[in-house]
């Protein structure tokens, strides 16, 4: 497989001795002018890797505060096409920053999978996180999406050892997104002794960079993750940013971007303290 955004921006990271910031948004949340004009603020205030969910009624992984992210998007008429839309418009001003796709397969089995992989390399996209969709199923969905030059990245988590964990990464690219916790996203203490010991048993079996995410919340989180992580994932505090934003009728305020870029600049000074 061609070297892609992904695999640049990791190994620019660990150039500098730093964990890639991974930071994630809901796309069309609170609505798609607000939501692209954070996606083009983010890489400036120090995100290296962003990952833009799509908008599904059923997110099952999910915790509250990204559930209550993509109800906003869907109410503010967000679709997979001006998700791609938006892709498309980000890629106009950057086009180096790696943009990850993630969210659940319904959506892109809807869309249909050889076009849905299609359209979304033509406009921009470096790879996909689907979360339901298990190794086993590798030929639906990730197959395809590595024959057109998407990293497919895989989710290992505490419980996911031994020869489960051989099968995980078998088909994985790009790097490897270890979820700290046995939970939903946003929920959970995080460990992070339990954490290194998680990511060098993962590196003793794939030299892909693993990035950490589920409870990431603070810079100090950050510097204690990424002393071991080769990234540091951060999701809810970023969309309960936006949530806390919003004025008395649920819309986006004059501070609605700032209040998001000013945790990633926060979480992204964290992480370059990391591994000083």
């Amino acid at each position: 497989m061609e070297t892609t955004r992904i695999d640049t921006r990791f190994a620019a990271c660990k150039a500098q001795n730093r964990p890639a910031l991974v930071t994630f948004i809901t796309a069309g949340d609170p609505d798609l002018d607000t939501s692209l004009a954070i996606l083009k603020a983010m890489p400036k205030a120090g995100a290296d890797v962003i990952e833009l969910g799509m908008p599904f009624s059923d997110p099952m992984a999910e915790g509250v505060p990204i559930q209550l992210a993509t109800q906003r998007a869907l109410a503010a008429g967000q679709t997979m096409q001006k998700t791609l839309d938006m892709v498309r418009t980000f890629r106009q001003d950057d086009d180096e920053t790696p943009l990850i796709l993630m969210g659940y397969y319904n959506p892109i089995y809807s869309w249909g999978v050889d076009a849905f992989v299609k359209e979304a390399k033509e406009a921009g996209v470096d790879g996909l996180i689907v979360v339901d969709l298990p190794p086993e199923h590798d030929d639906e969905l990730c197959l395809p999406a590595r024959d057109q030059g998407l990293n497919f990245i895989r989710l290992a988590t505490p419980t996911t050892k031994g020869k489960r964990l051989d099968q995980v990464l078998k088909n994985t690219s790009g790097f490897v997104y270890y979820v700290s916790v046995t939970g939903v996203t946003g929920s959970g203490a995080l460990d992070a002794d339990a954490v290194a010991d998680a990511v060098s048993t993962i590196k003793d079996h794939t030299d892909l960079p693993v990035a950490v995410g589920f409870g990431v919340k603070t810079p100090e989180q950050a510097k204690a993750i990424g002393k071991n992580a080769d990234g540091v994932v951060v999701g809810s505090v970023l969309v309960n940013a936006i949530l806390d934003s919003l004025d008395e009728e649920g819309k986006a305020s004059d501070g609605t971007i700032t209040a998001v870029t000013s945790i990633i600049e926060g979480l992204a000074e964290g992480a370059k303290a990391a591994k000083a």
